[in-house]
């Protein structure tokens, strides 16, 4: 366990700054210190969760705010990754349950592992 204090908390507390996106009642979206696509945000609930299993209800309102953050945008995009992780072997890097909205064009680039494209 780390003594460091979690991010994302400090980001909700505002004692770090963050470039905030829109505010909902029980979750912020932040954008991401290297996002990988334009317009790639962070949906954080305001309440510290560890990761997605360790709260359903929590886990849903933050997956419910990420896809009306979504929803209101993209006629922007061709589509979306919502895309959450649990774990360090699931790449998750921050122990704050956190959903990334990943705006998507066709042929941009952007590889996943899973899917086997070149």
């Amino acid at each position: 366990m780390s003594d460091k204090p979690c991010i994302f908390c400090e980001i909700v507390a505002g004692r770090e700054p963050a470039d905030v996106e829109i505010e909902y009642a029980a979750t912020m979206v932040i954008r991401p210190l290297r996002p990988v696509t334009g317009g790639h945000a962070i949906v954080i609930p305001r309440e510290h969760v560890t990761d997605a299993l360790a709260s359903p209800i929590v886990t849903a309102l933050v997956a419910g705010d990420a896809a009306v953050y979504a929803a209101a945008r993209a006629f922007r995009w061709d589509g979306v990754n919502l895309i959450t992780s649990v774990g360090q072997a699931a790449t998750q890097t921050v122990r704050h349950l956190h959903v990334h909205v990943v705006p998507r064009r066709t042929d941009d680039g952007l590889h996943l592992p899973w899917t086997g494209q070149q």
